[in-house]
């Protein structure tokens, strides 16, 4: 069931406790049929990242690597520790955690009556100590603050919504915190997570390790653009043993990328030179992909003739290594999962590959076509037959002179009998105007309503029907429109002149639809002078 935003807001702002509980009447119960296990869902679709994402741990795990989880979170001391003189630069690029502090909070007289007012009783001396004593463990950090409100409500024996109002109507101090920063940072390189993995590892495992993690980086950018993300899918490993050398980077990287079509490899020293590296050992990976040669997708990776810069691996500097008491060589490897997943999926743009819910998904005019419907249409199969009736009698008869009227059914509905009739009561014209047998159609992401005549011979042609003409649209309302007024045994006369837009036509588009025609500067045309009117009277009640 559709509901009204805007009157929910309204309604919750003057009494929320009702306005939730209305949520029992807004939200229904679902129909018999329509009900567990009769409630079935189909086959999703996955996400490209995450698609990608599922394709890297697969070839990792064929390789022997295992699986890990990296530190998200990172204190900049560790960040100083790894990369010496560059951390500054490194930080630069983080986002620091912030935290909002516990206030201590005071429970005045003025405060203990607004609160009776909001609760609808006088708190007694018993119920005031359990609100100090609430507070004070939060304060202390004894209550977390998304117990806090139920906390209070079970101590108080009151609805949690009537708590939230008194929090936020009494204790002003919520409002006025201000996040207070750590010295904490989320992770901006998976590196910063392996030097912390390894050093809590190197003591309790074998001295070999083949080990991988896929997860979120975070990088303070500037901007985003077509290539770049503020928050980015990093897969990354890291061999360490005593005998893990720099081609350890140059075996994985064509085990790992032949597995997704690359055919071609290349290894070349990285300008940037960072300080966690051994120097020289800063290796970029240059693949070929044949997708990629003589193709404009993806342009924001760089690439040129099918090669692509694709990965970065490098041997930790023993000084890094040192600081946290690694005593082997380690190789890492970094790949960046959307990087891949472009040339996967043939995407011009990292942000709508993957934030699509932000993008325009293209809709084909077969699927436009589906978006087209009429608004309104029979109930019943007498009223079916009253509207295939006014179709016939306007085929046979549109171009006839007026005032002219023919009559299109007679007979019982809902227990009275009725005559229904096509008419034109003006003179000098037809029964029909000219676009009332226009066609429905979508041609090149526009909704078209045209004749069939030759000036529109190619879109009859190359388009998709939506399977209505406008007199089919006019007739199901009025089809319709008759048996309403049959039900109260009233006569009803039902006009179409001069559409301008689907509505007047009994025509509607869904919304995501008209969105998207809008957006790509197609076109919607269904107007036209169709100019055609039904009568219906009851000849006489026989229930």
């Amino acid at each position: 069931m559709k509901f009204d935003p805007d009157e929910i807001r309204r309604r919750a702002a003057q009494d929320f406790e009702a306005t939730w509980n209305l949520g029992r009447e807004i939200v229904p119960s679902p129909a018999i049929n329509e009900s567990y296990p009769r409630l079935r869902f189909d086959y999703g679709k996955t996400h490209p990242i995450f698609e990608t994402i599922h394709l890297i741990r697969n070839a990792y795990l064929r390789m022997g690597f295992e699986e890990t989880m990296n530190p998200l979170i990172v204190e900049d001391r560790d960040v100083f520790r790894q990369f010496g003189s560059e951390a500054l630069a490194v930080l630069d690029r983080c986002f620091y955690l912030a935290g909002l502090p516990r206030p201590d909070i005071g429970l005045s007289d003025e405060r203990i009556a607004r609160i009776n007012d909001i609760v609808g009783r006088n708190l007694s001396a018993d119920d005031v100590d359990i609100v100090k004593e609430v507070l004070h463990s939060y304060k202390k950090g004894e209550i977390e603050g998304d117990d806090l409100i139920p906390a209070l409500a079970g101590r108080l024996n009151s609805a949690d919504s009537k708590v939230a109002v008194m929090i936020d109507e009494v204790f002003p101090e919520f409002k006025e915190l201000v996040p207070e920063p750590t010295t904490k940072t989320l992770r901006s390189h998976m590196t910063s997570g392996w030097f912390i993995t390894l050093s809590a590892l190197v003591s309790r495992r074998e001295a070999q390790l083949n080990l991988f993690s896929i997860d979120r980086c975070f990088r303070r950018e500037q901007s985003e653009d077509a290539s770049r993300l503020m928050t980015y899918h990093s897969a990354s490993c890291v061999a360490m043993g005593e005998d893990v050398t720099v081609d350890y980077g140059k075996a994985v990287s064509q085990a790992l990328l032949s597995q997704f079509g690359f055919e071609e490899f290349r290894f070349q020293p990285d300008e940037k030179r960072s300080k966690y590296y051994v120097p020289d050992t800063q290796i970029e990976v240059y693949a070929y992909h044949p997708k990629l040669r003589d193709s404009e997708a993806g342009s924001a990776t760089k690439y040129s003739d099918g090669w692509i810069e694709i990965a970065t691996f490098g041997m930790y500097s023993p000084i890094a290594l040192a600081a946290y008491d690694i005593p082997y060589p380690v190789m890492n490897l970094g790949l960046g999962v959307e990087r891949l997943a472009m040339i996967l999926y043939d995407s011009r743009d990292v942000r709508l590959l993957t934030y699509p819910q932000f993008g325009q998904t293209p809709i084909s005019d077969p699927k436009l076509a589906a978006s087209v419907s009429v608004v309104q249409s029979p109930d019943t199969y007498t009223g079916l037959a009253i509207m295939r009736a006014i179709v016939r009698v306007c085929e046979e008869h549109a171009g006839d002179p007026s005032p002219c009227e023919f009559s299109a059914w007679e007979g019982e509905l809902f227990g009275r009998q009725i005559n229904v009739a096509v008419i034109e009561p003006e003179e000098n014209t037809k029964l029909c105007g000219p676009a009332a047998m226009n066609e429905v159609m979508v041609h090149d992401g526009s909704i078209l309503g045209v004749p069939r005549i030759e000036k529109w011979d190619h879109v009859f042609k190359e388009g998709v029907p939506a399977g209505f003409r406008f007199i089919d649209a006019f007739a199901a309302q009025a089809a319709r429109e008759i048996e309403d007024a049959a039900r109260c045994g009233t006569d009803c006369e039902i006009r179409v002149k001069g559409v301008k837009v689907p509505s007047e036509i009994n025509i509607e588009i869904e919304s995501n639809a008209n969105r998207w025609i809008t957006s790509n500067n197609k076109k919607i045309d269904i107007r036209g002078p169709v100019f055609t009117m039904v009568q219906m009277d009851v000849m006489a009640d026989i229930s």
